[in-house]
């Protein structure tokens, strides 16, 4: 497989999934794996958060009241494990990170896990990027807030020398990495996707700069439809337009199946609706309820 291989003219069905304990059991996530590949969905996008807080200032930008909505004695599960376990129940899905905290991770340990995952799911995993909202989990993981963004440059070059070079070494203001090996390499050429995630200026910039795909969290198609001409806009300053990348949204809860149709128009190359229920005995409710989704996706093939 190669990077090149995900944009297309279609519009695929994907899944955001912030999988939480103690709901996302190991049954659960079996049959979530076995109905992702019945319903043929492209992808599952799943979310990071290492440590949550009793109480906190930062502002989590994708609800109104700016609190994260994951209740107390609940917690994201490990995204690395949890690509792990649904590659080996799956074979067609691809496996994705909505997104990843970057800047607040070991760059070469990161290298590491994720090239050992695409080896392990033969080339079905996409890496999704970003610098986090949450100055206290920085904090927690012991990694300054400030300047976070030129962090995750400096990790991304970081990721593709170990990605991509026989030998890998690094020099930077972050960082430094005397020459290595790392291996295995991903199955995927030239590397891995890097999908950068996020609304702000900065990280459309970003998606311009290294990016093989853009994935934003948009309530509404107008709001979508907003971004991606924003995205465009930074895309064309950097002599690249939004046909070069694949474009991921996942949009607020109520997706209809007439407005899949209103997403592909506006240039959506994967529509990703949150995961509705998460609690295994609702898990089939859940599956069901994107079947309607699914056809119209196939719909418009």
């Amino acid at each position: 497989p190669t990077s090149a291989d995900r944009p297309g003219d279609e519009m695929k069905l994907g899944l955001f999934a912030p999988l939480q304990s103690p709901q996302a059991t190991p049954e659960m996530m079996a049959d979530l794996a076995a109905g992702a590949e019945e319903l043929q969905l492209d992808s599952i996008w799943l979310g990071e958060h290492v440590v949550l807080f009793p109480d906190y200032e930062s502002r989590y930008p994708g609800s109104p009241d700016g609190k994260i909505p994951i209740p107390k004695g609940s917690g994201l599960l490990d995204v690395t494990a949890m690509i792990g376990f649904l590659a080996a129940h799956t074979s067609t899905v691809r496996l994705a990170t909505g997104i990843c905290l970057l800047p607040q991770r070991n760059p070469v340990y990161t290298a590491k896990e994720f090239a050992t995952l695409d080896w392990l799911s033969n080339g079905r995993v996409d890496f999704g990027i970003g610098v986090g909202w949450s100055w206290e989990e920085f904090e927690a993981c012991n990694v300054p807030w400030e300047r976070r963004g030129a962090r995750c440059d400096e990790y991304v070059e970081i990721l593709r020398t170990c990605w991509t070079d026989e030998v890998s070494s690094y020099d930077g203001e972050f960082y430094q990495l005397r020459d290595v090996y790392l291996y295995p390499k991903p199955v995927q050429q030239p590397h891995i996707p890097i999908h950068v995630g996020g609304h702000s200026d900065a990280a459309m910039r970003r998606t311009a700069r290294i990016g093989q795909g853009w994935y934003g969290i948009s309530a509404t198609v107008a709001a979508a439809e907003a971004d991606i001409k924003r995205l465009a806009t930074h895309l064309e300053a950097a002599g690249r337009s939004v046909d070069d990348i694949q474009v991921t949204v996942s949009p607020g809860p109520g997706l209809a199946p007439d407005d899949v149709a209103a997403y592909a128009d506006i240039g959506v190359d994967v529509l990703a609706p949150p995961l509705a229920r998460q609690r295994h005995e609702r898990l089939p409710e859940a599956l069901e309820a994107l079947r309607p989704l699914a056809d119209a996706v196939h719909a418009l093939a």
